[in-house]
């Protein structure tokens, strides 16, 4: 690496007449000046230090060679570790702050989990915990520093997930979490932005073009119009599709965590679990039957649905009660499309994909439903609504009820 360091006289002058003396270091045709509170008038300098004409220039003389001689010493250690470095990473010694370096892409994973446990954001905490495990499946060394994650290395994880039959949308969610723990880096200063490999693997290439997941309309209807009688085991099944594809593509875990305190006045009214966003959502005619279905068995719980079995669970018990009852009614779906003759893979997420592409397929504006539906990305189904007057989503919902 080519590198040089000067002493130099600054062009603009001070308020004083007298010309500031600044340290500037040059790496690869970079360049990065640093003050060093030093000034003189030009006839007293030399080409490198301050000349006898100056006043106290022994002393100061023995300042800029003091600089000098920290910037060298900072140059000899990151050679010494045979370690490149940027200009910001020598700016951040150079004036004492410190990257810590030494925390690894790892640990930085452990501490983003544990902080979401603590602030019971539990769904993102094994999110992040999934993809810690499987990168470091791939990448068996936990020692990896994030200078070391770089371009090279997401390609061959990507390559590594795809030998593993993962999908576009799969890889993108493991890539994200990836990423944002690397932003997490950049701005706990472990790691310098200048390294910042997401800048050139773009994920956006992971669009998941595959197999448009979203039901038609007919599909929908076959699916409301299967009888289940002599198949009282997807009833559950069948009431929850009616539910979370009528009541604007509630998230599963808003139907298991919603209380019969949150029915008023003919509407639902819920702050959803992982945006936090605030819904008011009109009560549809399919919705209230389903409700009434619920309401009817009296059960001895502030929860409506038979999916959470009793109040005052922890936050850890719910989300664990959420993955189980979620891969069963995802099991139940696929049960459910088989007996009303619907050829596609049916799951939660698809439920609420075909509300969404079902309302813009009907005219609704594209500004009130996102077409960034077509992503495989949970967050977005019911977020997207927010901006909106409650009226106006619900007159698009009413379009749902005409077949």
């Amino acid at each position: 690496m080519a590198i040089s360091i000067k002493l130099l006289l600054k062009n603009k002058p001070l308020s004083d007449k007298t010309l500031p003396i600044i340290l500037q270091i040059i790496k690869d045709g970079k360049s990065k000046i640093f003050s060093t509170k030093i000034s003189c008038i030009e006839k007293d300098w030399d080409g490198s230090q301050l000349k006898k004409s100056h006043p106290n220039y022994q002393k100061r003389n023995l300042i800029l060679s003091g600089l000098k001689q920290k910037a060298l010493k900072i140059i000899d250690e990151y050679q010494e570790e045979d370690s490149d470095f940027t200009l910001l990473d020598f700016e951040k010694k150079f004036k004492g702050e410190k990257l810590n370096s030494k925390v690894t892409v790892y640990e930085h994973f452990q501490e983003i989990i544990t902080r979401m446990k603590l602030s019971n954001r539990l769904g993102n905490a094994k999110s992040y915990y999934d993809t810690c495990t499987s990168f470091f499946k791939y990448h068996t060394d936990k020692d990896l520093t994030f200078k070391n994650l770089n371009v090279s290395k997401l390609e061959n994880y990507e390559a590594y997930l795809r030998s593993r039959n993962n999908q576009d949308s799969g890889i993108a969610f493991k890539m994200r979490a990836l990423r944002a723990v690397y932003n997490s880096g950049i701005r706990n200063g472990i790691i310098s932005q200048d390294f910042y490999p997401f800048d050139k693997y773009k994920i956006s290439k992971l669009k998941g073009k595959g197999i448009k997941r979203a039901l038609n309309r007919d599909e929908v209807k076959r699916i409301l119009d299967a009888d289940v009688t002599e198949r009282p085991d997807l009833i559950n099944a069948k009431n929850y599709f009616i539910f979370c594809y009528f009541a604007r593509g509630v998230n599963w875990i808003d139907i298991l965590r919603l209380k019969k305190a949150d029915i008023q006045d003919g509407y639902i009214l819920y702050i959803r679990s992982k945006t936090k966003g605030r819904f008011i959502v009109k009560i549809l005619p399919p919705v209230q039957e389903v409700l009434d279905y619920y309401l009817s068995l009296n059960r001895n719980t502030e929860y409506i649905f038979p999916i959470l079995l009793k109040d005052d669970l922890m936050p850890t018990q719910i989300e664990n009660r959420k993955h189980k009852t979620l891969k069963k009614f995802n099991k139940d779906l696929k049960e459910l499309a088989t007996l009303a003759k619907v050829a596609k893979n049916v799951t939660s997420y698809v439920i609420r994909h075909s509300y969404a592409t079902n309302l813009k397929q009907l005219g609704v504006s594209t500004d009130k439903i996102s077409q960034s539906m077509g992503h495989s990305n949970l967050e977005v189904t019911n977020s997207y609504l927010k901006d909106f007057e409650t009226d106006e989503i619900d007159d698009a919902n009413e379009k749902l009820l005409i077949f």
